[in-house]
């Protein structure tokens, strides 16, 4: 047995051991008692993510999983030790069915029916054509997620720019405006917004409330692109014969995965509508009846999809599971770590980071939604923007009703940090690994990390001052 798979089983173990010795009746978790030190695990985790991808690039490849399984067990055995079982049991139980499993098995299932979608022929990149793809790409974003677009968009782009001397800036601002921004509408967009979908916001709340900025952002950056794009084009034109030839008609191949695609729109939208009043109590979790259809639901598009595609269509877009294996993984350890950071923040001025509560208020104690925005945005580049968000959702309470009405400019201010900002670094958004990845797989030179933040910051930071100025009040 390897040291892995021992760390596997004795987790698994101790977490039947714990929700075997908890009391039927949950305890709770006082954040304000809490010492700021319970926080390591989650920043060290975060930070893992963003620094070892660099430092040590070889090893993260391989070992991605343990970093992550390390620092949950170093936050939650010692956490079980000293506030018992009641308690960590709680906090597991309500981390797993609350947030980790809707929140992965819906990226599965966008991941999967996406990965079942080829896009045949080729296409001849052109300034016109590669802005048309991004601007089809910012509206598929908020349906079928950014995952699923970009995994859709992102090598038939390449394809078509492949006779091409530079088209970096091309996978540059897919990331921008695909991979991030364009999916800023709904709850199927961008994990984030999911997250806040579970919380209890509408599913149609975000369109609603930041539209406006979203339809600025993404025009301004197809105007820029398209501009860029342009200038390249006429300096460079086509440099190389197009190593993809001309074989197939343009079409779609494994096109009924689309009609999976609207079941999930279906399911998630159920999920939040269909109001039975039935629900289950799991050590002071709710899980309701809609939401566990939801889940099976979607468990079953994944299976279908997996089934009745066919086998050259995911040889075709080189289909795997390797980026959906870690997200799963280091997603597992970051909801399992952020269990003491949400109890700290919920407490308030009077808990641990009263500073960073106090950062985002005014002086008056109302919140201040620019500097949600910016607090959210900014953490967001760095720490990856679904926990960000779920960080923030808290320090302003935590509440989805009062958050959708009385502070509904604060929470648009989180929703649109969250998702924008998420473009800031390639660790900002999970897809935005994956697509770097893809391109640099098909030959793309790709900028490195703070080559790539260049860009972000002299394109994207200008662009989010006046959406600031403009929309958060």
């Amino acid at each position: 047995m390897t040291l892995l798979h021992f760390l596997r089983r004795s987790a698994f173990v101790f977490a039947l051991a714990l929700l075997a010795a908890a009391p039927a009746e949950a305890a709770t978790l006082d954040g304000a008692a809490l010492s700021p030190l319970w926080g390591v695990p989650f920043a060290g985790i975060l930070l893992s993510i963003a620094l070892m991808p660099l430092l040590a690039p070889a090893f993260w490849h391989h070992h991605f999983g343990k970093v992550a399984a390390a620092w949950g067990l170093a936050f939650f055995i010692p956490f079980a030790v000293v506030f018992g079982p009641g308690v960590a049991a709680s906090g597991f139980v309500h981390a797993l069915l609350a947030e980790y499993v809707p929140f992965i098995l819906l990226l599965t299932a966008l991941f999967v029916v996406s990965g079942g979608v080829y896009i045949r022929g080729n296409l001849h990149g052109a300034p016109l054509l590669n802005t048309g793809i991004l601007a089809i790409g910012a509206v598929l974003a908020s349906f079928m997620g950014t995952t699923g677009a970009s995994m859709l968009l992102i090598r038939p782009l390449i394809r078509a720019n492949d006779n091409r001397k530079s088209c970096a800036h091309v996978v540059i601002f897919f990331i921008f405006i695909v991979s991030n921004i364009g999916g800023s509408l709904t709850p199927l967009g961008d994990p984030p917004l999911f997250l806040g979908f579970l919380k209890g916001v509408t599913f149609f709340w975000t369109v609603g409330h930041i539209w406006y900025d979203t339809l600025f952002l993404v025009g301004a950056l197809l105007v820029i692109f398209f501009l860029l794009d342009s200038w390249l084009y006429r300096k460079e034109g086509v440099t190389r014969a197009d190593p993809t030839p001309d074989t197939h008609s343009f079409g779609f191949d494994g096109a009924v995965n689309f009609w999976l695609l609207a079941v999930i729109v279906a399911l998630v939208l159920m999920s939040g509508i269909w109001s039975p009043g039935v629900e289950f109590d799991i050590l002071g979790t709710h899980v309701g009846l809609p939401g566990i259809v939801r889940d099976v639901g979607l468990v079953a598009v994944t299976l279908v999809s997996l089934a009745i595609t066919p086998a050259k269509v995911h040889a075709d877009n080189q289909f795997g599971w390797g980026p959906m294996q870690e997200v799963a993984k280091l997603f597992a350890g970051i909801f399992l770590t952020i269990i003491p950071v949400i109890a700290m923040l919920q407490a308030g001025t009077n808990g641990p980071f009263g500073a960073v509560v106090r950062a985002v208020t005014n002086a008056d104690g109302s919140p201040n939604p620019a500097m949600y925005f910016w607090a959210t945005g900014l953490l967001s580049s760095f720490l990856d923007n679904a926990p960000t968000y779920l960080v923030f959702f808290n320090t302003a309470g935590g509440d989805a009703q009062m958050l959708m009405t009385t502070l509904a400019p604060t929470l648009a201010a989180i929703s649109a940090g969250a998702v924008f900002m998420g473009a800031n670094t390639y660790i900002g958004n999970a897809p935005n690994l994956m697509v770097k990845a893809i391109a640099e797989d098909r030959g793309v030179r790709m900028p490195s990390f703070f080559g790539y933040m260049v860009w972000s910051c002299g394109i994207l930071v200008p662009l989010f001052l006046l959406v600031t100025f403009i929309f958060i009040h």
